[in-house]
């Protein structure tokens, strides 16, 4: 019999209303087959596990990460899927951290999680949970169907470091522009083979350091000196430049002195595009030209949510800055469409 682990870290889809005070409290998810009645017809033997203190995603660290590494560790040889349950504000942070995490990953890590309690009439919940499921158990020729770390959410599943929250208000709550989903829910569940990785041949490896000394320089049209100057002379180890279209920034010669500051001082520098769809392109149009001459690294068409983690775990493996640079426009975990030239895929 297929054996998935569930693990419940917290968030909506674990909420139910109190019957005394009416208001939202958390759901035992040992007691989940009273919710989900429809959970006894699967054929798996399912398990959960509960952390011991449920967290609202917005608390979500990576502390947290590297205890969803380890249980997901101590528990690989046990079970053929996993499942988290994970509040749907972070849940692309942490899907994300994860995929680069679990190094040589071939059985599926599936998150999801609900816009609606699970114990609401109209909730999306059950549908999310009982699919995220299957797909966690989903074969072929005896091996998983999709061995990555997902987030399922309203029938549609997509890798995780390719994803991205936008809609708080419907059920649609995620997006994947830059990569095909992986598999659709209709009346059968259809999986986009041709996009899915597969890693059969891998040995899986787990790790667990973590260093999120990141700042954030988001430029808009007026930023000052002071508030640059701010940021790149913090106590940060790496800078996301959220740049314009295709990777372009100011050209003013005060804003470039303050990146070749931070570059002097040892900072890695990644530039991404605050556009969610398209890549960057260094060096295609003149306001790009300088940052590709200094050396800043391209994240292509690398979302926000992986852009940072996958800093946090390259900076924690203790690399040069010019070995976090070259990884940085280097395809790991399908976070990028492409690699650049002269960067190759590298094995941890």
């Amino acid at each position: 019999m297929t054996k998935v682990l569930i693990i419940y870290t917290g968030g909506t889809i674990g909420m139910v209303h109190d019957r005394v005070t009416g208001t939202l409290m958390p759901l035992d998810f040992n007691l989940i087959t009273e919710n989900v009645p429809e959970l006894k017809r699967l054929n798996y033997e399912i398990t959960v596990y509960s952390f011991p203190e449920i967290i609202d995603s917005s608390n979500m660290t990576p502390d947290v990460w590297i205890e969803l590494a380890e249980i997901i560790e101590k528990n690989y040889a046990i079970y053929d899927g996993f499942v988290v349950l994970h509040g749907t504000d972070t849940m692309a942070f942490t899907a994300s951290a994860l995929s680069f995490m679990l190094e040589g990953l071939n059985k599926p890590v599936i998150f999801t999680g609900a816009q609606l309690p699970i114990g609401e009439i109209r909730t999306d919940a059950k549908e999310n949970l009982i699919t995220a499921l299957e797909i966690a158990s989903a074969k072929q020729n005896g091996k998983a169907r999709v061995p990555e770390v997902c987030i399922y959410f309203d029938f549609q599943l997509f890798r995780g470091n390719r994803a991205f929250k936008y809609n708080s208000a419907k059920f649609e709550a995620f997006r994947s522009p830059n990569y095909p989903v992986l598999a659709e829910a209709g009346v059968h569940l259809r999986f986009n083979d041709s996009s899915i990785r597969k890693c059969d041949d891998c040995i899986f490896k787990v790790h667990k350091k973590l260093n999120n000394s990141i700042a954030i320089l988001k430029l808009y049209p007026g930023i000052s000196a002071e508030t640059v100057k701010a940021i790149v002379n913090s106590e940060a180890s790496a800078i996301i430049l959220e740049s314009f279209g295709a990777g372009n920034t100011s050209t003013e010669e005060w804003f470039l002195n303050c990146l070749q500051a931070a570059l002097n001082k040892g900072k890695v520098i990644l530039d991404i595009s605050q556009c969610k769809v398209g890549t960057v392109e260094l060096g295609r149009y003149e306001t790009s030209r300088p940052l590709k001459d200094m050396g800043i690294a391209s994240g292509f068409d690398m979302s926000y949510e992986a852009a940072v983690t996958k800093l946090m775990f390259l900076l924690g493996r203790g690399y040069t800055v010019d070995r976090i640079s070259h990884l940085l426009e280097t395809n790991l975990r399908g976070e990028l469409s492409k690699s650049s030239p002269v960067a190759t895929k590298t094995v941890f």
